[in-house]
């Protein structure tokens, strides 16, 4: 094999304009995790303005331009990309058996989208600020707002451009570039994930484009679309806007899915338990989130017999998550369970994503949503599904293949304190926000009554412990690139094409095209062919 893909023509004129889909899945690495810290800032800034009932940190205006900076930053250049464009540019070829993706030059341009878009949006949010929240609602968006709403929306709406052609690129591939042997029921669930994801990148995304397009018209051109004082009505804008961004809810979460799915099976050395139930579990979950936006809409002066139908779908969308959880857990049953850190956030992912879940049947009961919308009890249930399950799912996988990216390990004990801590810190910091939504403190206000003051000390106290905690794998990965431990091929024991090339890999990803025989969790196969990839002739 040739030379490490990390290695090989090292210029920075090579890693700028290189088509190799690994070295590509770390551009955006970097990208995203320099948003990821700027969103952070946000939140804690807005954690520091909630210690007090009056808040003297920041002005009423600054806050909300603080946590408008938080959601625009964290779910546009973060939650959203954070899995596909990172992990799965790495590992789709890899786990396909290919030496690419099928557009590799459009994979190098979405990267360069992704960057243009949030410099566009930083932009915006520094020269001026925002005050709309990361939803840009109309007509506080389109008229009342003084902020810099054009390029920020412009910077998510070529955003849209950079999600479409990951999705097509993920799509084709799939279809097209596996080994042979590869039937579809033989794909790791990773990509049953990344696939049913991809879909709803394609199909979804343009809605949200042409929405923000409007928007941008209307403020340009003044011609009345969502303003009602120019004849618009600023409840197309909610339909439209929730069209796509209740199926990017599962944007963000179902690539999660996929790397929990991995994680559980390697760590408990077992097949995932009802395995076509799980991968049609994620195409099943991308086509109803297509059909429930309207449970955001239920206090907005909406029919109630739309508000019913809604409502029945939400309920039902909960069938294929708690398929995925419950099989998971049958997995784990019997399992021989190594609780390495990756194994501690697919667990915690589990738990986190669960009760979130659990709590989102709350809102999409229609009584019960009167009360809570607009609460902090909103606030709980997103970031236990997005950050909880989402995020830590995404360090999860970062743990689980550290070593095939760098060909390092990391050191195992820190590894597991900051799963650990991750795990405390959140449930810290937002379960007492399901309390205080319960009690009626609405979401997005600078100031507050005194008797809430107590549960919102905890959440800050969690937060700065959630700080602490997402920061040490930046500190430990960092160190292990210099002094970690070299990493074999197959660290974990796991099965997969990915496990059967170097660690790093090199840029033709394998010598010589791979043959799967097996199915994707064969474990009974593993030892049979333990050496091959010392061979150069990868099998699975």
């Amino acid at each position: 094999m040739s030379e490490s893909y990390l290695w090989q023509d090292g210029t920075l004129r090579s890693w700028l304009l290189t088509r190799d889909h690994k070295r590509i899945g770390l551009l955006y690495l970097g990208s995203i995790t320099a948003f990821f810290v700027l969103g952070s800032v946000g939140a804690a800034l807005v954690r520091l303005q909630l210690l007090e009932p009056n808040g003297t940190i920041l002005s009423d205006a600054t806050y909300n331009r603080m946590f408008t900076m938080h959601g625009v930053v964290m779910v546009w250049l973060f939650l959203v990309p954070s899995i596909p464009v990172t992990l799965g540019n790495f590992l789709v070829p890899l786990m396909l058996g290919a030496r690419d993706l099928a557009f590799p030059r459009l994979n190098l341009i979405s990267w360069y989208l992704f960057v243009a878009s949030g410099l566009l949006v930083v932009y915006g949010l520094f020269r001026g600020g925002l005050e709309t929240g990361w939803t840009f609602y109309t007509p506080l968006s389109s008229d009342y707002t003084e902020g810099r709403v054009l390029p920020v929306v412009l910077g998510i709406f070529l955003n849209g451009f950079s999600s479409i052609a990951t999705g097509v690129n993920f799509i084709v591939s799939i279809h097209q570039l596996r080994a042979p042997g590869m039937t579809w029921y033989r794909l790791p669930l990773m990509l049953w994930a990344l696939y049913a994801t991809s879909v709803i990148f394609v199909l979804a995304t343009p809605v949200l484009g042409i929405t923000l397009l409007l928007l941008a018209f209307e403020r340009l051109f003044h011609v009345g679309v969502f303003d009602p004082t120019l004849g618009g009505d600023p409840l197309l804008f909610q339909q439209m806007f929730w069209f796509y961004s209740h199926p990017a809810v599962y944007i963000m979460i179902l690539p999660g899915m996929g790397v929990v799915s991995e994680i559980v099976s390697t760590f408990c050395h077992k097949p995932v338990f009802g395995y076509r139930f799980v991968a049609w579990s994620s195409v099943s979950i991308a086509a109803i989130g297509f059909i429930v936006w309207g449970h955001h809409m239920f206090v907005a002066g909406t029919s109630l017999y739309s508000a019913i139908v809604f409502s029945m779908f939400s309920f039902f969308v909960s069938v294929p998550s708690a398929i995925k959880v419950f099989n998971w857990l049958g997995t784990m049953h019997g399992g021989s369970i190594r609780l390495d850190a990756p194994m501690l956030y697919a667990m915690g992912f589990i738990g986190l994503f669960t009760v979130g879940g659990l709590t989102g049947l709350f809102l999409a009961s229609l009584a019960a949503d009167v009360h809570l919308t607009q609460t902090y009890f909103v606030v709980a249930h997103f970031h236990y599904i997005m950050v909880g399950g989402m995020v830590s799912a995404y360090f999860g996988g970062l743990h689980y293949w550290w070593p095939k990216i760098t060909g390092r390990m990391y050191p195992e004990m820190w590894g597991r304190l900051a799963a650990a801590l991750i795990f405390f810190g959140f449930n810290l910091t937002f379960f007492p926000q399901f309390i205080l939504g319960f009690e009626g403190m609405p979401r997005r206000y600078a100031t507050y009554p005194a008797q809430f003051q107590v549960l919102n000390v905890l959440s800050s106290a969690g937060a700065s412990i959630l700080a602490v905690a997402y920061a040490m794998p930046l500190v430990y990965f960092t160190w292990s690139l210099f002094r970690g431990a070299r990493a074999p091929d197959n660290p974990w024991g796991a099965t997969g094409l990915e496990w059967r090339t170097t660690s790093p890999p090199p840029t033709e990803n394998f010598a010589v095209t791979p043959v799967v025989t097996t199915d994707a969790y064969d474990y009974a196969d593993l030892d049979a062919h333990a050496g091959l990839a010392d061979t150069g002739v990868p099998h699975v």
